[in-house]
């Protein structure tokens, strides 16, 4: 991803609401903070979450083979079950990771958090190769591989929310919006990568090649990407509004304990916001391969290539959200977000019940820009939610509770409401529902883009 253009856009030479109608800039304004110092931010912020999805998107994608890997061949299918069993759990494990990543982050630093984060999780994504398999070690290769995906779920729950934070909290304050949209475009980049190098490696290497040695390649570049991450915020100083907490002793000691005594409206407004990102994101970005082959009758191939080019149309259009929310404030994107899914959500999966290949990958490339209006958006929104002392936190925990119940469980819920109500429309009823709730949630937050971070 080049960042060219985004210290170029975020200069800081202008402020928007608050500060023009001062007369005086605002705390995190972009004054004194160079451009190089920006690009090192951004890519700092980038890497974790790119790294962190690089791995879901892999695991995911050779799901079948690392079930041959670590459980009894006698029964494969009950090993895949196995396997997507031991990928749920690390999302359960997230809302405790965001309680101990929001405390760390609020107490000691964003950049400390972060730079830890990006160390635990890498490495523990870099062991999952090194792990012996079941015709080695017996059941010990599924309980060491249970353990790292629990240590790997863990560390990931403070990444999407410091990275954000560190984000807008280094943005000049009329881009926080475009800046925020960094985090989901490396969750994105790193999903189709990840889909990308699982997909050349089967293509490439024989089944026993690929059962032997070839699944384990690309969780072996975690390494080098993770230390990469690690180098790049080492060297960064902590953002410019912790600080002033810090030299005004100021830092809070029991974060997690003033979130939920003095702030728990916003912690609810959050969680309901964030429905819709993770039911959706899930849905259209994660299952859709599944649906259209499963429910649909597409060959893996078309269903890949659908949600590859759903994929980076929706990398493009995250930042153009992000320049909107800047313009045109948070509530009014979030909104027209919501409204878009109980309207247009329906429609859309009944016309790829058509069968024609294109009308699918135009429904996808639309679903996947609907979904891009709330994911672009929701990062800056978030952090701003929350005053500084708090931010870490409250991000973190309303995004991981969020994440955990309702979108490590929504391929799960969209093949049992398809079961249930025997239509292959039940997913989309399902979105429209979660995007129905984050409409109320929104309509009941107040406009945060206007507002300093020192508010």
């Amino acid at each position: 991803m080049s960042t060219e253009h985004l210290p170029q856009l975020a200069t800081g030479e202008g402020v928007d609401g608050d500060a023009s109608l001062s007369g005086h800039p605002r705390p995190n304004d972009g004054q004194g903070i160079g451009k190089q110092a920006r690009r090192r931010v951004i890519w700092g912020s980038f890497i974790g979450n790119f790294v962190e999805w690089f791995d879901y998107a892999v695991y995911g994608y050779l799901a079948s083979t690392i079930a041959t890997a670590f459980f009894p061949e006698s029964d494969h299918q009950t090993a895949l079950l196995a396997t997507f069993a031991v990928f749920a759990i690390s999302f359960f494990v997230r809302p405790l990771g965001g309680f101990v990543w929001g405390h760390i982050g609020d107490r000691l630093g964003r950049r400390t958090a972060l730079s830890l984060s990006i160390l635990i999780m890498s490495g523990a994504t870099f062991c999952i190769a090194l792990i012996p398999s079941y015709s080695l070690i017996g059941m010990g290769a599924p309980i060491i591989l249970l353990v790292i995906r629990v240590i790997q779920g863990f560390s990931a729950a403070g990444e999407y929310a410091g990275a954000s934070a560190f984000l807008v909290e280094y943005a000049p304050a009329n881009r926080r919006g475009l800046y925020a949209a960094v985090v989901p475009a490396s969750t994105a980049a790193g999903l189709l990568l990840g889909s990308l190098l699982a997909a050349v490696l089967s293509l490439t290497l024989s089944a026993d090649q690929m059962a032997a040695w070839g699944w384990r390649l690309p969780f072996l570049l975690a390494a080098p990407m993770g230390l990469i991450g690690r180098y790049i915020r080492t060297k960064l100083e902590d953002t410019p509004v912790f600080r002033e907490l810090a030299k005004e002793d100021e830092v809070i000691h029991a974060p997690v304990k003033d979130m939920f005594a003095h702030h728990w409206r916003s912690l609810v407004l959050a969680v309901g916001a964030v429905l819709l990102n993770a039911v959706g994101f899930y849905v259209i970005l994660s299952y859709m391969p599944t649906y259209l082959s499963t429910e649909l009758g597409f060959g893996e191939t078309e269903s890949f290539f659908a949600t590859t080019v759903a994929l980076l149309t929706y990398i493009g259009f995250i930042f153009l959200t992000g320049l909107a929310s800047d313009r045109y404030g948070r509530k009014a994107v979030l909104l027209t977000a919501s409204v878009l899914f109980i309207v247009l959500t329906v429609p859309a999966f009944a016309l790829l019940n058509t069968g024609n290949f294109a009308v699918i990958l135009l429904v996808e490339i639309g679903l996947g820009a609907m979904l891009t209006l709330n994911d672009g958006t929701l990062p800056s929104f978030l952090a701003e939610l929350f005053p500084t002392r708090i931010r870490y936190s409250g991000f973190a925990v309303s995004f991981n509770l969020a994440n955990a119940v309702f979108g490590g469980t929504a391929p799960f819920m969209a093949t049992l409401l398809i079961g249930l109500l025997h239509t292959n429309l039940a997913p989309a009823w399902y979105l429209v529902a979660a995007a129905a709730i984050s409409l109320v949630a929104v309509l009941c937050a107040k406009e945060t883009s206007r507002r300093p971070l020192t508010h």
